[in-house]
């Protein structure tokens, strides 16, 4: 999507450790005007896909998710990365390495929230390594739903993760696909 790439040319920041800042716009400081856009374009993509809901991961993928089922007319479920009190029932529990943080985490969705027969669209801001989408994924494997695909803000192609989800036979749409980046050389898109 032409809107994001133009985005990140003009706001983006490649910083050490081949991170992509694009906290200015997508997942500090959110542009609604833009996410309205992206959310646009998930359900121009995914439209004929019987979507019945969105999902996603705390915190960045929210505020894209929101846009996009807000356009499907669906609810928008996020999978939290603590247990909090107010979480009555059970819940579907996975786990995620996260490349930016370093770290590893449980995600959690309580089992009201996915049902057998539900047809997920996961959503979320980046796709690196793939550990955020393949935990979504099995979240909804074992509530016995089904994942109609993926749709992703950036992808870091060069990184794999895309590859591992779409070898799974999983639909990845990718809004804007980084073919390689560096300080050096900036980035190109696939």
């Amino acid at each position: 999507m032409k809107l994001v790439e133009d985005k990140i040319r003009e706001l983006g920041k490649i910083g050490e450790g081949d991170v992509l800042k694009v906290d200015s716009f997508l997942n500090h400081q959110m542009d609604p005007m833009l996410l309205a856009n992206m959310g646009e374009e998930f359900f121009r993509l995914f439209e004929k896909e019987g979507v019945t809901k969105i999902l996603t991961i705390e915190a960045s993928g929210i505020g894209v998710a929101m846009m996009a089922a807000y356009k499907f007319g669906v609810p928008m479920v996020f999978a939290k990365k603590t247990k909090t009190n107010n979480i009555f029932a059970d819940v579907y529990r996975s786990t995620v390495e996260s490349y930016t943080h370093k770290k590893t985490y449980e995600i959690i969705v309580s089992k009201e929230f996915i049902n057998p027969g539900d047809r997920i669209l996961v959503v979320d801001d980046f796709l690196a390594k793939g550990s955020a989408l393949l935990a979504l994924i099995s979240l909804v494997k074992e509530a016995g739903a089904e994942v109609v695909g993926c749709g992703v803000v950036i992808e870091k192609a060069y990184q794999g993760g895309g590859k591992i989800v779409r070898d799974m036979g999983i639909r990845v749409e990718s809004l804007a696909r980084i073919k390689e980046m560096s300080l050096e050389g900036g980035i190109t898109y696939c």
